[in-house]
């Protein structure tokens, strides 16, 4: 697929309207883009009243999946990531859907929180707009959700997601196809109610820009055109008429707008109204479309993930920093962790390049939890890191992070990696060993330097071997080791010692 001397990268975005899937070159710094793929699979109207997803909006979704997997077959796995977002963020039945899923599309499927989203998306307009020291208010209308980012360059400094998006908007407010003044009032009324919380903060903050981005502001943007109401951008006046032009046609079965599609028609309604409540809380006058989003904010980041810019270490980072963790005994832990890594990755079957980063990681804030409270650390440890806002991370990976966390310490609670696919829990587990063993040949917090350990392992079992009479010349270190063996036996997991 790639030529000699580039690199080629795909990534997926599951939105709760529409599947994406962008194929991308990389060369001597520069991103081109090779291939798009798109599919209206329109999954959050897949949502029933008890928020799971049919059987119908699955199969649609899968199919669509195995047709993105065939295309991106010849792409390195370290260079594709996809991505779910609001609907799989509230779907019951999600994980049994992510089964079947990452079977179709060949890959894993991370599920985003709301802030990452936005992020990712002003990650992706970034790239795509000149103005680099321009301030950018940036407004992207999804499916089932909308993100506003006010930043600067490639950092964004405000962030939210809001809980809506065309296609729950339109099912709410224009179910049937009937479009009226008042049905329009109400639904940018519940626009409003959405956009208060951050209107007066984001006016306070500025910009010198306004930039859409997806589907439904392009399409907007492309019907506004058509009709000769604006040709650069969308302006207050020409949205105004589009709006007024929608109430006066009443019926979307009867809408004829160039630029729009006969499968974007049913949900393009929800998308006007809440981009003119958009514009009339944050005062907007004109706005300005861009080609870039998510995807290509997925892409931006896997490439720097290539390039050692993981924006995942720099989160770690500013954890540690404000919890006010030990940096010098998160480093003894880490270290202590990598040497026992290398020793069993090949029995353990783990990852050497993803297993090694989420031990690393777990190292370095196992302590985080000491911020709140001495006793029971461990479990304020993961709680931290369930609920906090971590750049770059997927929810997967801030569980998988906190379960580590969470059994770094006494009790090996099983119970934590319970509702895990097998081969996922067996992994965890093991990393969960090896970051136990860290802490405990570390407990002294001493900077000499510690034991020359080796460590073998198989499937239930992991062996350390120290230096001869090392053990009787500590009987802390190993009062402290045959305490570790009670808590692992508990687990059914055996640490043996010679």
């Amino acid at each position: 697929m790639s030529q000699p001397g580039t690199d080629s990268f795909a990534a997926v975005d599951l939105g709760s309207n529409s599947f994406h899937m962008v194929v991308a070159t990389y060369t001597d710094g520069h991103l081109q883009i090779i291939d798009r793929i798109k599919d209206m699979v329109r999954l959050a109207s897949g949502l029933d009243e008890k928020r799971d997803l049919t059987q119908d909006s699955m199969e649609r979704a899968i199919q669509c999946l195995e047709r993105f997997g065939q295309r991106i077959g010849e792409v390195p796995r370290s260079h594709v990531r996809a991505v779910g977002t609001n609907t799989l963020r509230q779907a019951r039945n999600g994980a049994a859907f992510l089964v079947r899923a990452r079977k179709a599309l060949g890959h894993p499927i991370e599920i985003i929180a709301g802030r990452e989203e936005a992020r990712l998306i002003y990650l992706g307009v970034s790239h795509s707009v000149y103005g680099a020291g321009e301030r950018r208010l940036v407004v992207d209308i999804g499916g089932g959700s909308t993100e506003v980012i006010i930043g600067r360059g490639f950092v964004p400094r405000l962030m939210e997601s809001l809980y809506m998006g065309c296609v729950n908007m339109s099912e709410q407010y224009f179910s049937g196809g009937e479009i009226t003044a008042k049905r329009m009032r109400r639904a940018m009324l519940f626009a409003l109610q959405e956009l208060e919380s951050i209107e007066t903060t984001y006016q306070k903050a500025g910009w010198d820009a306004v930039i859409g981005a997806s589907g439904t502001i392009q399409a907007i943007h492309d019907a506004i055109r058509a009709k000769g109401w604006g040709e650069e951008g969308i302006s207050a006046e020409g949205l105004q008429r589009l709006r007024e032009f929608l109430v006066e046609t009443g019926d979307q079965k009867k809408l004829v707008l160039e630029g729009v599609s006969d499968r974007r028609m049913p949900v393009f309604i929800g998308g006007v109204a809440i981009l003119s409540a958009v514009f009339e809380a944050l005062r907007i006058d004109q706005m300005l479309i861009s080609d870039g989003a998510l995807r290509e904010g997925l892409l931006y980041e896997l490439i720097g993930r290539t390039q050692d810019k993981d924006t995942r270490d720099q989160s770690i980072a500013e954890l540690a920093l404000r919890y006010g963790v030990d940096g010098e005994q998160a480093k003894r832990v880490a270290t202590a962790a990598g040497r026992l890594f290398k020793q069993v990755q090949g029995s353990w079957l783990l990852d050497a390049r993803a297993d090694t980063k989420l031990l690393e990681w777990a190292a370095q804030i196992h302590e985080i939890g000491l911020a709140v409270a001495h006793a029971q650390h461990h479990h304020h440890g993961g709680y931290l890191l369930t609920h906090s806002d971590m750049a770059g991370f997927s929810r997967q990976e801030q569980r998988h992070l906190a379960v580590l966390v969470r059994l770094h310490r006494r009790k090996f609670d099983t119970q934590e990696l319970a509702g895990m696919p097998d081969d996922e829990r067996e992994r965890l587990q093991r990393l969960c060993v090896l970051l136990r063993l860290a802490v405990v040949l570390n407990r002294s917090r001493s900077s000499a330097a510690p034991p020359s350990v080796s460590a073998s392992a198989e499937k239930n079992r992991i062996t350390l071997r120290f230096p001869s009479r090392f053990l009787s010349e500590h009987p802390l270190t190993l009062a402290d080791l045959e305490g570790e063996q009670e808590f692992l036996r508990a687990a059914d997991l055996e640490l043996a010692l010679e």
